[in-house]
């Protein structure tokens, strides 16, 4: 028997903050969870807006969930319906934009020093150019 944690994460919007949402929706979606199988919930509280994760037995009890009208209702009502919802598998709180991760050392090639030795020059004889030049219009003449 596995856990599965799906998070719901909703961001502030100028003219409603996410908290507000989640007064108005919180009952309705831990009631439509725990009638769907969630074994455990939890809301946490970001800079940037609130996240309500939830724990369910099966894979498939996220789907019956999700498809419900309470939770469609909910979803659509966002306080940014553009950009202020992300629903993903796992527990949830990214960072937000205003507290951007700093990792060290860099990560991928950002962490690797550029090499700094220095280049030879390609030096073409001037001979060797005459010939090629005049390859190529000898054989331009005869096609």
């Amino acid at each position: 028997m596995g856990e599965y944690w799906w998070s719901i994460e909703v961001i502030d919007a100028d003219m409603m903050p996410a908290d507000r949402w989640r007064d108005t929706h919180a009952a309705r979606l831990i009631e439509a969870a725990i009638s769907h199988g969630a074994k455990d919930w939890n809301w946490l509280r970001t800079p940037w807006g609130v996240v309500f994760e939830m724990c369910f037995a099966e894979w498939d009890a996220w789907s019956g969930f999700r498809d419900l009208p309470a939770v469609v209702a909910a979803l659509d009502s966002v306080p940014d319906p553009i950009n202020g919802l992300m629903i993903y598998p796992g527990r949830g709180g990214s960072s937000g934009s205003r507290q951007p991760r700093k990792p060290l050392p860099k990560a991928g090639a950002g962490a690797a020093p550029i090499p700094t030795e220095d280049l030879v020059p390609l030096v073409v004889h001037e001979a060797l150019e005459r010939a090629t030049d005049a390859a190529v219009a000898a054989h331009s003449y005869a096609a």
